[in-house]
């Protein structure tokens, strides 16, 4: 089984909230989300802790895709554009930096239908000896 296959199987938030893997390879990872009445805030747009799951799982995927158990260490997000029922967000990650027992990642989050900025996220990870997926 691959690293994407088994968050995929066993991520259960990224299950629940719908996350689909588009794209995924070494240093990027792209993912999809349709938001759903149930993921809106009081205001009626899509919960900001969604759009940071759907950041942070993406982040997670890109991370860990090498096989080596990658664990945030920090994360931060900016909410650029509120993003509405019906609206498929595309996040995109894309690798900064990464040595042996730290990588460096940005997350931006996009409306599909207009490419309008939805949020800017960034973490890091620490890099474990241990594999994800156990042989």
């Amino acid at each position: 089984m691959n690293v994407v296959e088994f968050m995929k199987n066993n991520d259960q938030v990224s299950k629940w909230l719908g996350i689909e893997v588009i794209e995924a390879k070494e240093g990027y990872v792209c993912t999809q989300m349709l938001v759903r009445k149930d993921m809106l805030n009081a205001a009626g747009v899509c919960h900001g802790g969604v759009i940071f799951s759907l950041s942070d799982y993406t982040f997670a995927v890109a991370s860990n895709i090498y096989g080596n158990t990658a664990l945030a260490i920090s994360a931060n997000i900016n909410f650029a554009n509120a993003a509405k029922q019906g609206d498929i967000l595309i996040a995109t990650a894309k690798e900064l930096n990464r040595t042996k027992k730290i990588g460096i990642y940005s997350i931006t989050v996009e409306r599909k239908s207009d490419k309008k900025l939805i949020a800017f996220f960034n973490g890091e990870v620490y890099i474990k000896s241990e594999r994800i997926v156990k042989a």
